[in-house]
């Protein structure tokens, strides 16, 4: 895999990542209180730069092979649960997410819950929220940057892509204060959940001895094979439901009536 594609690769995940964590951090400044917000947000990332530290360079001591065969193993499983998700809300089986109404939501529960400060913090439920908030996301981003970093022996490319994302995503929520509800997220989850199911198949067969032809070139035909495949699972579960078969429809559309959500 090229250095570019690695960055690419990490910065779309990442960026699906930050967009969530944004809107949560959002929620809890604009309803509640901000500085109860950042803090939360400070902590989470100090919290998440000591995992990483800790955890980190005990998965580069793992053998390659068999460090690709459990990493593989978990990237298709993740992989497979957001391809999943972006083939039912393109088939219209599952409501399209919304980042908007996500962040609506957030704000409903931040604005019913009850106030009250801990030391030096005013507001502990926008502490909590912030803190949970950016430090699950970015738990799925530390980990994205670590397992593809280690498996291509170039982490700092990773690391890279990862900031870049998680830079221009804070950078422009700042800008605007809103839920980057135009972002087409529904899309690059659709993106990221093929990206991680193709390389959880290339990497847990190379971990199982498996030698794939042309070796990393392998994986030019294998992600375009997986996403073609989606697609067409998207089409004829769209004919199933009268709903639009296309997983790149625009957030916001509204499910087809009856649908699962």
């Amino acid at each position: 895999m090229s250095a570019w594609i690695l960055f690419l690769t990490v910065f779309v995940a990442c960026a699906v990542e930050a967009v969530e964590a944004l809107t949560i951090v959002l929620a809890a400044g604009t309803s509640r209180n901000w500085a109860s917000a950042l803090q939360g947000t400070l902590a989470a990332v100090v919290a998440l730069a000591v995992a990483v530290a800790a955890l980190g360079p005990a998965i580069g001591l793992i053998p390659l092979g068999a460090l690709r065969l459990v990493v593989g193993a978990l990237l298709l499983v993740f992989g497979l649960q957001w391809l999943r998700k972006a083939v039912l809300r393109g088939s219209g089986y599952k409501a399209l997410h919304d980042e908007a109404e996500s962040y609506q939501k957030e704000v409903a529960a931040a604005r019913a819950a009850e106030s009250g400060s801990r030391g030096v913090i005013g507001d502990w439920y926008a502490f909590t929220l912030s803190f949970k908030g950016v430090f699950l996301e970015g738990l799925e981003v530390a980990f994205i940057v670590v397992t593809f970093g280690n498996n291509q022996g170039n982490v700092p490319m990773a690391v890279l892509g990862a900031a870049a994302a998680i830079l221009i995503v804070a950078g422009v929520g700042v800008a605007v204060r809103a839920p980057l509800a135009r972002v087409p997220e529904n899309t690059m989850k659709f993106a990221v959940g093929t990206m991680l199911t193709s390389f959880g198949i290339f990497w847990s067969a190379e971990g199982a001895g498996v030698s794939w032809p042309g070796s990393d070139t392998a994986l030019l035909g294998l992600v375009p094979a997986v996403a073609l495949l989606a697609l067409a699972y998207t089409a004829l579960l769209g004919r199933t439901t009268g709903g639009p078969a296309n997983p790149v429809i625009k957030p916001g559309t509204a499910p087809v009536e009856g649908s699962a959500r």
